[in-house]
């Protein structure tokens, strides 16, 4: 955050003149404001790194669901068809891909909730800060 209580005197010793102030005023809050949108921007990166992650993984819980499904279906034609115990097998191998594809769902949903909401909160604390200090000296400025 900008110092705002860092007043220099003008030429002549007495208080800053007006056009000093707004000059330090604009530098000021140029660089709170290219300050700030790099903070957001640095969150915003950080949630869509969370949110990438857990499409991904619901992506690869989705590709076992489908081949647990391949799966469970082959039991259920090796059960119709009375073959040989060859559909337990198959079932076994079909629950085993629908729990792989269960704990992936479950990991892939605790990443995008760490992405949402994507509002860069931290920026906005930040900047409310900034305001608030900077309303707080103007106050005390304008009292004096």
């Amino acid at each position: 955050m900008a110092d705002v209580t860092n007043v220099r005197t003008s030429h002549n010793g007495s208080e800053p003149s007006t056009a000093e102030l707004v000059h330090r005023a604009t530098e000021q809050v140029s660089r709170l404001v290219r300050d700030e949108l790099a903070l957001a921007r640095a969150e915003l990166t950080e949630k869509g790194k969370h949110a990438g992650i857990g499409i991904g993984l619901f992506a690869g819980g989705g590709a076992f669901a489908f081949y647990g499904l391949g799966a469970l279906i082959t039991a259920a034609i090796l059960l119709l068809a009375l073959v040989l115990p060859a559909w337990a097998a198959a079932l076994i191998v079909a629950a085993a891909v629908f729990l792989i594809a269960g704990v992936l769902a479950l990991i892939g949903k605790r990443q995008v909730g760490q992405a949402v909401p994507p509002v860069p909160q931290a920026t906005v604390r930040s900047l409310r800060a900034d305001v608030d200090v900077v309303s707080a000296a103007v106050k005390d400025r304008g009292r004096a």
